[in-house]
């Protein structure tokens, strides 16, 4: 099956996938992308978009971008794909198995900081009933934090 000769400028990888030119730019660097030049103009083929498109998803569920780079550079050997498959099994499940852990450790985390936010209004509202905060102050905080720290609200 015959490569696509389609291309994609900076821009058009940028609007389609939501990236910076600095993003591109920085996955260049790290030999993740290869474009062809044309003056100053870098342009992408259609091996570059999909490399991309893996990029992203592999950064979306916390692959470093040396495993990225591992599992890309594994597309080029001449077994069809199956080695590149097979290692992106292993490290998917590796993922999962991970994040599977973190969503415990998570809802673990959330469950002590209920009953410590229950002992602690209860002692409050045995001292000082009106300073007890509402749920309404909780969201406020909430988005008060979020404000400050606009990465933690992606």
């Amino acid at each position: 099956m015959a490569e696509s000769k389609r291309t994609y400028t900076i821009r058009q990888l940028c609007s389609e996938f939501g990236v910076t030119p600095r993003a591109l730019r920085f996955y260049e660097d790290k030999g993740l992308l290869a474009p062809e030049r044309q003056g100053l103009n870098r342009i992408y083929a259609n091996r570059d978009h999909g490399r991309l498109q893996l990029i992203l998803r592999g950064k979306r569920v916390g692959l470093s971008l040396s495993e990225i780079r591992d599992l890309l550079n594994m597309y080029d050997l001449p077994d069809g794909g199956v080695a590149q498959a097979a290692r992106s099994v292993t490290k998917f499940r590796e993922r999962i198995t991970a994040l599977e852990q973190q969503k415990l450790d998570i809802e673990e985390a959330i469950a002590q900081l209920r009953v410590t936010v229950g002992d602690l209004e209860a002692k409050l509202a045995t001292v000082n009933p009106d300073h007890l905060p509402s749920a309404g102050d909780y969201e406020q905080v909430l988005r008060a934090g979020l404000n400050e720290h606009p990465a933690a609200a992606e």
